[in-house]
């Protein structure tokens, strides 16, 4: 399984502010699993409705989730386990949201003039690969509306793999919990310890393996 991924899609819509991307992740916090970051430029007209994804309902989220890669332009960028581990979350984010960007940019005619970003800091200065005007938007996912569509490609990209690891990792419920520290996945991994889409470099997990 490839460490790092960025997958891309694109379909020939009209465009509105063709030069903004949106940029959020997904996974930050869970034990097991990749990190997800998506980057879009909205279309014209955007898909009514976006919020954070965590505010929307799983079967509107889905709506959405279709609308916005009909439409519009989108791409993800996916870390997993052993570069999480090797560079911890934070790098390993900054990472996928690049690699989102740039798969983002092979689609695009011209670089973005701004990319807003979910948080309080972006990959500025922190990835060598990154090269594009950046500014983070603290709740961003629930005031500006490409943010708000990269936070549903992105969750939605994200529980889709979890549920496919779920099959090859029966006995933690991730099709359920997405890898989160839920008490179901503690007990999980108290009774049969970590697969190897755990995050060692995660405390629950790191002190299971020292055992």
């Amino acid at each position: 399984m490839p460490a790092t991924i960025a997958q891309t899609l694109s379909y020939a819509k009209p465009l509105i502010d063709r030069h903004i991307v949106g940029v959020d992740e997904a996974g930050r916090g869970p034990l097991a699993g990749p990190v997800v970051a998506a980057a879009v430029v909205l279309c014209k007209p955007r898909p009514g409705g976006l919020d954070d994804s965590k505010k929307l309902k799983p079967a509107r989220r889905a709506e959405l989730e279709a609308a916005i890669k009909r439409r519009c332009r989108w791409a993800v960028g996916v870390v997993e386990v052993d570069d999480i581990d090797r560079l911890n979350i934070f790098g390993a984010t900054m990472l996928a949201m690049t690699l989102a960007v740039a798969a983002l940019c092979e689609q695009l005619d011209d670089e973005p003039h701004e990319v807003l970003i979910d948080g309080n800091l972006t990959p500025h200065g922190r990835r060598p690969e990154w090269r594009w005007p950046a500014r983070p938007i603290v709740g961003g996912d629930a005031l500006e509306p490409c943010i708000s569509a990269a936070s549903i490609i992105a969750k939605e990209h994200r529980d889709r793999l979890m549920r496919g690891y779920a099959e090859l990792h029966p006995h933690y419920g991730w099709e359920r919990n997405a890898g989160y520290g839920t008490p179901e996945h503690l007990a999980a991994l108290l009774e049969h310890g970590p697969c190897p889409l755990h995050r060692r470099s995660f405390a629950p997990v790191r002190q299971l393996v020292l055992l």
